[in-house]
């Protein structure tokens, strides 16, 4: 497909976009450009390709779970500026009427 100015003039007025005829011009060689690319990778034949979500293959790389002992509630808050019990006090976000 080959991309005209008329194209890129239709595609900014649905977009509501402003471009002067520099940029117009820029565009249409720019989407042009990409679009004659496309043809090329389209023209290629990949019968024998399977499809694939990665270029290269991804594994697992997780360690397993660990049952180690939980941090203190002392460390965790204890550099709170406000707490209550073990727990941290915060501003409210909801405010009850």
């Amino acid at each position: 497909m080959k991309v005209t100015r008329d194209v890129i003039e239709h595609v900014a007025h649905l977009g509501r976009l402003e471009l002067d005829p520099d940029e117009i011009e820029r565009y249409t060689a720019q989407l042009d450009a990409i679009l004659e690319y496309m043809d090329k990778l389209n023209s290629l034949d990949t019968s024998g390709v399977e499809p694939t979500t990665h270029a290269i293959p991804n594994v697992n790389v997780f360690r397993e779970d660990q049952v180690t002992e939980s941090f203190p509630v002392e460390a965790s808050v204890g550099n709170a500026p406000e707490r209550k019990g073990s727990f941290f006090k915060v501003p409210p976000i909801i405010e009850v009427e």
